[in-house]
């Protein structure tokens, strides 16, 4: 279920995009700027929020409410070293049509 989530979440996320168009008289020109969607905007949240379920749901599996906690805070270390590492994509992007 978990590996479900996983997939599923970043696939709904990234089917809407903000996008609002702006108009300059001056140069006559069209801007077009696209928001990044609702998960790259708060990835680090997302990724520390499921290594810690994870990780609850591991140490609960094994060993009880005891192992469920110290399983989710592993989990979620676990997610925020992994979101350290990555690379930051939370960009607003600008096209200009003439």
């Amino acid at each position: 279920m978990l590996t479900m989530l996983g997939v599923m979440v970043p696939m709904f996320a990234s089917t809407a995009a903000a996008q609002t168009r702006y108009y300059n008289s001056r140069t006559r020109s069209y801007t077009t700027v696209k928001r990044p969607n609702v998960y790259r905007r708060h990835r680090k949240a997302f990724n520390v929020g499921i290594g810690a379920g994870a990780g609850a749901l591991v140490g609960g599996l094994l060993g009880g409410r005891k192992w469920a906690l110290i399983g989710g805070l592993a989990g979620a270390g676990g997610g925020a070293l992994f979101t350290h590492k990555q690379r930051p994509k939370n960009y607003t992007r600008y096209y200009r049509r003439y």
